[in-house]
């Protein structure tokens, strides 16, 4: 029996066009699902950071690894262990709120660390960042609102401590 995981991957990669395409066809070509997909640029211009939050078993997600650091534009991949990482995602979620509900919603979001980045007609939303659980637990903890709009940036993840990585 197969023993489906979610993991977090970081890939360096050359900032060149056709780069994203290729490695997303890498996951649908294994059949892995992309939970989470964030590209952003570096400290190096030449270079971007993918950052793949995937649910699968362990031997596909080593195939993929794989196949990713044998292209040509791949510089460095590795795993982010949870242990000696931070794991980070942006939620904005607008609700509905009436006057009485407001400050109801309002302590809610600052329990979850959040605040509140726009009130006005009768709306609020919610400005959470933390890890991927806690959003998730938000959004349990606040299904009594009415949830009207939801966006959520993806993953971001960095090792702490004096880790940095030589190419």
């Amino acid at each position: 029996m197969k023993i489906m995981k979610q993991r977090c991957m970081v890939v360096l990669v050359d900032n060149n066009a056709g780069v994203l395409a290729r490695i997303s066809s890498l996951f649908v070509q294994r059949g892995f699902n992309i939970d989470s997909l964030t590209v952003s640029p570096t400290e190096n211009a030449k270079l971007s950071r993918l950052t793949i939050m995937t649910t699968g078993d362990e031997k596909t997600f080593q195939q993929i690894i794989k196949q990713t650091g044998k292209l040509v534009e791949t510089r460095l991949i590795f795993l982010v262990e949870p242990s000696f990482s931070m794991v980070r995602e942006l939620m904005l979620a607008k609700y509905k709120a009436s006057a009485d509900e407001s400050a109801e919603l309002s302590e809610l979001i600052a329990s979850y660390g959040g605040k509140v980045a726009d009130a006005s007609d009768g709306c609020i939303v919610a400005q959470i960042s933390d890890t991927p659980q806690v959003l998730d637990d938000f959004l349990s903890a606040a299904r009594k609102f009415k949830l009207i709009e939801l966006g959520r940036t993806g993953v971001i993840a960095m090792e702490r401590g004096n880790v940095s990585y030589e190419l």
